[in-house]
């Protein structure tokens, strides 16, 4: 419990953490950056991680002069669109043995689940979709390796939904960031992202027990 409540004071004081890891490291902070965007969308156990809060208060301190743009963006990207390439190799590797019904310990079936239906939903559009939605855009790519899809296709919505998530997420922080209210409520800005940004998913799962139980 003490570790959820350590990760959620992170998430609400994002601003502070990145302000004292951009003064301690400077230019390593891009690598540290990098790191967690393709861990949050590379690595199917991590789907907690920070995305789009992060991607906002890293647009915010671009815009004080503290992240050159285009390596910010650049590297971000990167990380996100290789994050996703390796979840879907990773789910297409799995795909045979959850074919065969073996328990995986390390997946969470429900999110598994609940990212289908989204394919079944929105087809290969989800990965692009997928992007600006917690949990689901980390299954996404992993479920796109299970079903098959082929790799051309796959990396097409990838490269798209990368660019348009770094380039959304950034410029929010980077135009809305520093404004007066937005900067003295900060900690509720990124609550209130993270809160709009689960808002699908959460709907999505009433539908659909909803649907189950009529």
């Amino acid at each position: 419990m003490q570790n959820l409540s350590e990760l959620f004071n992170i998430f609400l004081h994002l601003d502070h953490y990145l302000s004292e890891i951009i003064r301690n490291y400077g230019t390593l902070t891009y690598a540290l950056l990098f790191l967690i965007v393709f861990c949050e969308t590379g690595l199917v156990v991590l789907p907690f991680l920070p995305g789009d809060s992060l991607l906002f208060a890293a647009g915010t301190f671009a815009a004080l002069g503290d992240f050159n743009w285009g390596i910010l963006y650049g590297s971000l990207v990167f990380a996100a669109i290789l994050g996703d390439s390796l979840n879907y190799e990773v789910g297409r590797y799995l795909g045979p043995k959850l074919a065969r019904h073996e328990k995986l310990k390390f997946i969470n079936q429900a999110h598994v689940e609940k990212t289908q239906h989204f394919y079944d939903k929105y087809g290969a559009k989800t990965i692009i979709i997928a992007r600006f939605i917690p949990i689901i855009r980390t299954f996404a790519p992993f479920v796109a390796g299970i079903g098959n899809m082929s790799y051309r296709r796959f990396i097409q919505f990838n490269v798209v939904g990368g660019l348009a998530w770094v380039a959304i997420c950034l410029a929010g922080g980077y135009w809305f960031g520093n404004i007066p209210v937005v900067k003295n409520n900060f900690s509720l800005v990124i609550l209130g992202i993270v809160t709009v940004s689960i808002l699908p998913a959460v709907f999505e799962f009433i539908r659909h027990k909803y649907q189950k139980m009529s």
